[in-house]
């Protein structure tokens, strides 16, 4: 079948988090079953520096709007490992300094540039080649189901081509003035309740769910999370009204990139039938964040993320006074929330032989710390999917996470060393001191540490699986919409 995947981020173009893995990841892994893949994002800034001039594929599509049209180009992004990738080009919209806005908030004009990016992919694909199933992402590309229902419902050749729309993250819906159902031409009668309209805004992410076939989340416990009020995001009940076509599928992750016995960017290749070069990749990241006289039994714990309270950096800057007693060292990298940013470089400050953090992000070191940590922190008040932590096992440092979504799939505990990491619950910081202590504890008895990272390593979390369980789900739509 022909999968057309659309969305605002894909690695390596344009990342601000883990849904521009999926989107580069999974096209892939569908390809290798014998599907044809076509990856569709904007044509921003960022991805124009790392691709100045593209070959052309359309000069020119008209993206129609209440007292203008907008024109834009589509733009091949070449054939890579079977997917075919394209940009949308629209300069005036999509060059600008960062993908979604400022540090102020969201750029005002967000709706008009991923309404015309989602039309701009149906326009698009009515030329190149009509997909059997659209595979939308996030709220930025929800638009492409709501317009399929409604803008294009007449036209014969698209209104019976399903969507099926993944939720990487709830927390993020894009919100509008309502004045957004004319500016996209869209029908007021989609502007209710049980559509698009949610508390006096157009909710973007609301209409994907009203609209497409299929939702999918990315971790089984996330698709039981985002019905409750907890988690919802107000948007519950109305997944709740969706739950039969709602299925939770695992991230993968890519083990071309993430393979400690072929990664070139960390300093020695290990496996778990030989740990050697582990030693030597400790050793390095020592090395890289200032660190000297740290003995074999330090435990080195490794924390990369964004810094923010949905990450659980509240519960980390709590308990950093008593956890800077224990016989470790932490290690961050990441960028975020300034008052995080902030008080982790006072901390550094204050415990120089503890803590060291680099404020910025940068993908060598992180795969530097993956390889040369002993424990990876992930204290995540939510975390629907997570990539850190399966990177983690495959390194063969041991994760210590809070128990929710894609954490609580893949991490389990048991006693004396016998499950694959370390877990807490609740929303307190000393739960999470108490892990930490557990696994600081276990660290100290080298025999089951040992079999706890050959556990971990040998687990297998590559998209073969999750892939087989999307094209099902694909498989279902398009039988569902003949």
């Amino acid at each position: 079948m022909h999968i057309v995947f659309a969305a605002a981020e894909c690695a390596p173009w344009a990342k601000t988090g883990g849904m521009a893995d999926v989107v580069s990841s999974l096209p892939k892994a569908l390809a290798k079953l014998g599907h044809r893949t076509s990856v569709f994002i904007p044509y921003y800034r960022q991805v124009a520096k790392a691709i100045p001039n593209p070959a052309v594929v359309l000069p020119s599509v008209t993206i129609p709007f209440p007292t203008y049209n907008r024109f834009v180009r589509i733009l091949d992004g070449s054939v890579a490992k079977g997917v075919q990738t394209y940009f949308v080009d629209c300069a005036e919209l999509f060059d600008r300094e960062n993908f979604y806005g400022t540090p102020s908030g969201g750029y005002p004009d967000n709706a008009e540039r991923f309404g015309l990016f989602c039309r701009a992919v149906i326009e698009a694909s009515k030329i190149i080649g009509v997909p059997d199933v659209f595979h939308v992402h996030d709220w930025q590309a929800s638009m492409v189901p709501v317009m399929l229902r409604s803008v294009y419902y007449f036209d014969p050749v698209l209104r019976h081509v399903p969507a099926v729309l993944t939720i990487h993250n709830a927390g993020f819906q894009g919100w509008f003035p309502p004045e957004t159902m004319e500016k996209l031409l869209l029908p007021w009668n989609m502007y209710t309740p049980n559509k698009l309209e949610h508390y006096n805004t157009v909710d973007f992410l609301k209409g994907g769910i009203a609209y497409s076939d299929a939702i999918t989340t990315v971790s089984r416990k996330y698709v039981e999370e985002i019905q409750t009020a907890e988690f919802g995001n107000g948007l519950d009940s109305v997944l709740r009204q969706r739950s039969g076509d709602l299925f939770g599928i695992l991230n993968g992750i890519d083990y071309e990139e993430w393979n400690p016995a072929t990664d070139p960017h960390i300093a020695a290749h290990y496996t778990a039938e030989n740990l050697a070069g582990k030693k030597e990749c400790r050793r390095d990241l020592l090395h890289a964040y200032g660190f000297e006289g740290v003995g074999d039994e330090t435990a080195i714990i490794g924390v990369v993320s964004r810094f923010a309270t949905q990450k659980g950096f509240d519960f980390i800057v709590d308990i950093m006074d008593r956890l800077v007693k224990e016989d470790m060292v932490m290690v961050v990298l990441g960028t975020g929330e300034e008052y995080y940013e902030r008080v982790l470089v006072e901390i550094a400050n204050r415990h120089p032989d503890k803590l060291r953090a680099q404020i910025k992000f940068d993908d060598v070191m992180a795969h530097k710390i993956e390889a040369g940590a002993d424990i990876f922190l992930m204290p995540s008040r939510y975390e629907p999917g997570g990539l850190g932590q399966i990177h983690s096992l495959k390194y063969g440092t041991i994760p210590v996470v809070r128990a929710t979504g894609g954490l609580d799939d893949t991490i389990d505990e048991q006693p004396s060393g016998a499950g694959n990491g370390f877990k807490f619950w609740g929303y307190d910081s000393s739960a999470l001191l108490d892990a930490l202590q557990r696994a600081l504890g276990t660290f100290r008895n080298k025999v089951e540490w040992k079999t706890m990272m050959e556990r971990g390593m040998a687990q297998d979390f590559s998209w073969d699986k999750p892939a087989g369980e999307y094209v099902r789900v694909y498989e279902r739509v398009i039988e569902n919409r003949n």
